[in-house]
């Protein structure tokens, strides 16, 4: 199955019901895949979040139905899904800069934002290095904290957490290790409306080990399922190789793999606690199943 086809049927679906209410769970039906999965793809591809997106959709189209037409700015705001005139002036001058009675004026300057298609380009041809791996259930074990996600650099939330383990911490936690991947590791869940884009967006970061064995009470668990999952292999400069890669597993791999992310936690293993080489080794480890034929 051709995930981009589908998710481009979404998107004239988007299309056909902007002045009406958008069925995410028909939407995730005409793309095959789940709500988590659909988000967090459409995010890598168009560089926004779904939401987003619709909403800047319909402000477009509603500075264009105000122009052309004559309809009233408080039919239009109830059209375009909005619980008053007040809220959709507001956004509509967010984004246009004029209020929607200025935009029925003449020689007044609006923002049109047109509709997505996706394809997939080659840049390059850079090769994606990944196997799929069968795990049964495990549990993680580690320090946990919510924190916001920085997209680029380094993440001083991240430093933080690091700073605050020792070393009795870390031989600890490596004596419970037993399963892959083993290692001290960095898990991501619970990501923010399960999209993981925007700078600001929350997730909930653990530091800690994957084991089966019985956790001391001072640690935090997070259970995780048996699943497959897509192990990404990224050799570069730290962090930047790694998050060039993360965008390109489901900006380019996702859409072409015949998989989709089952929005399970995401685990990050780097092969040793000096970033500096230009060679750094790390892996990605995301959960995945089949997509529905």
């Amino acid at each position: 199955m051709n995930a981009l086809v589908q998710l481009n049927r979404a998107m004239e679906y988007i299309e056909e019901n902007l002045m009406n209410e958008i069925d995410i769970k028909k939407l995730c039906q005409i793309s095959y895949c789940s709500e988590h999965h659909f988000r967090r793809m459409f995010s890598f591809l168009s560089g926004m979040p779904l939401s987003e997106y619709i909403r800047r959709r319909r402000l477009s189209l509603a500075a264009a139905i105000l122009k052309n037409s004559d309809e009233k700015i408080i039919d239009l705001a109830l059209q375009m899904g909005y619980n008053s005139p007040d809220a959709f002036a507001k956004a509509f001058q967010n984004m246009h800069g004029v209020s929607p009675s200025q935009a029925k004026k003449s020689n007044v300057i609006l923002k049109a934002f047109p509709p997505m298609t996706f394809r997939l380009t080659i840049q390059g041809g850079n090769e994606m290095n990944y196997r799929i791996v069968e795990k049964k259930a495990f549990l993680i074990a580690g320090i946990k904290k919510r924190i916001p996600l920085i997209y680029e650099g380094i993440n001083p939330h991240m430093d933080s957490m690091w700073a605050s383990l020792t070393m009795d911490d870390f031989a600890e936690l490596k004596a419970l290790s037993n399963v892959e991947p083993k290692g001290i590791l960095c898990i991501s869940a619970n990501f923010q409306e399960g999209r993981f884009l925007a700078e600001g967006d929350c997730l909930d970061q653990y530091i800690g080990v994957a084991t089966t064995n019985d956790v001391p009470e001072r640690w935090e668990t997070l259970s995780i399922d048996a699943s497959a999952w897509a192990v990404f292999t990224v050799v570069g400069e730290f962090p930047k190789a790694l998050q060039d890669t993360w965008g390109r597993i489901f900006a380019e791999w996702f859409p072409t793999s015949g998989f989709e992310s089952t929005g399970g936690p995401e685990i990050l293993w780097n092969e040793s606690p000096d970033t500096s080489k230009p060679d750094y080794k790390s892996e990605i480890w995301i959960p995945v199943t089949k997509l529905k034929a």
